[in-house]
């Protein structure tokens, strides 16, 4: 949800990669149900090792979630580090619109997170301004 989100409002002016330290191998069904209700396709999308992208720079390095904060090995260069403590949808139990709740919740926080995180790169000048 979160590379997808990046490639839907940045619009090429971030590249995101999303990876996790302990892939599935496929996206979560109810996540591709709760993107599509805002018309973003990640169905041809997976689920990524991390350490796909070893070695590779990167400017931000951003974990979702607690093991992936905790776990995730460090990049090269100067990758600044942020988390963004996020609960895990896939723990939610319940009948499919509960959980399909859940992670229609978790994609407008991210959504919001990725605003946000957008406008601070783009105008760290006026974020510093007091």
């Amino acid at each position: 949800m979160v590379e997808a989100w990046f490639q839907r409002l940045a619009e090429g002016r971030v590249i995101a990669f999303s990876a996790g330290v302990r892939p599935t191998g496929h996206v979560h069904p109810m996540a591709i149900k709760a993107m599509a209700q805002v018309g973003i396709d990640i169905g041809g999308a997976r689920s990524k090792s991390v350490e796909e992208f070893l070695g590779l720079p990167f400017d931000y390095v951003i974990t979702v979630c607690a093991p992936a904060a905790a776990e995730c090995p460090v990049f090269p260069g100067k990758a600044a580090r942020l988390h963004w403590p996020l609960d895990d949808p896939a723990d939610v139990q319940g009948d499919e619109p509960t959980r399909l709740q859940a992670f229609s919740r978790l994609r407008d926080e991210v959504e919001a997170r990725v605003r946000s995180f957008l406008l601070e790169i783009e105008r760290p000048d006026e974020q510093n301004r007091g």
